[in-house]
């Protein structure tokens, strides 16, 4: 049985498995709450821990899907291209809102972990919360932070980011689906841009434009910040 668990095959097809009955659960309730990604993370856990199997035999085959990560980034250009016109247009407002949009949650990341006194390397580690995950554990790793960490920060932000982000538009009556899409990619990037996708085809371009353009700013102010 051992062996079975430390194939990179096991580990694949768990977090498949689990992610696919997460996605059942969400069609079938029909609630954002029930998010595919946060309900394959439990049930992953749960396997894990129940039969004691363990995180180095998973990681075998989880580190195989991890390598999909930046490629799956990199597709989100194709959404981006469809709206290049929109681009052209509302550049200098696009980009000043992702730097608005970044700046406010580094700054705030950074303010709060001194208001409770964590220190530098958890710091480093939670600042690149909002950016997508390859961008974030580059800037972490360049910096000494604690990478699982980082991967925590950025998975809880993107899975509350996509489950609060059509409650917070209605409530502020964002109209414009370019500001909705920005607004999205900036705070909750990849995952939030899933979500962003279900809202329209602009908001989903713009959100993976956000997603690049942020990851470009945290990068650079990461440099002078820490």
């Amino acid at each position: 049985m051992s062996e079975i668990f430390a194939s990179p095959f096991f580990g694949i097809a768990l977090s498949v498995l689990t992610f696919w009955i997460g996605t059942l659960i969400q069609k079938k309730l029909k609630s954002v709450l029930f998010n595919p990604l946060l309900i394959a993370i439990l049930l992953t856990s749960a396997v894990l821990l129940i039969f004691d199997i363990p995180y180095e035999s998973y990681n075998e085959g989880g580190s195989v899907i991890n390598m999909f990560l930046t490629p799956a980034t990199a597709c989100l250009a194709v959404s981006i291209y469809t709206k290049i016109k929109i681009l052209q247009e509302k550049w200098i407002p696009i980009v000043v809102g992702c730097t608005v949009g970044s700046l406010a949650s580094m700054g705030s990341v950074w303010l709060l972990c001194r208001l409770f006194g964590l220190d530098e390397a958890m710091t480093v580690s939670l600042i690149p919360k909002s950016v997508t995950t390859p961008i974030a554990m580059g800037v972490c790793e360049a910096n000494g932070g604690i990478v699982p960490v980082t991967v925590i920060a950025v998975i809880f932000t993107g899975i509350l980011g996509s489950i609060l982000a059509p409650f917070l538009i209605r409530v502020f009556r964002v109209a414009d689906p370019v500001a909705a899409g920005l607004a999205i990619g900036t705070c909750s990037h990849a995952v939030g841009t899933s979500r962003a996708l279900e809202l329209g085809e602009t908001e989903g371009a713009m959100s993976g434009l956000a997603i690049g353009v942020c990851g470009i700013i945290t990068v650079l102010v990461s440099m002078l910040l820490l």
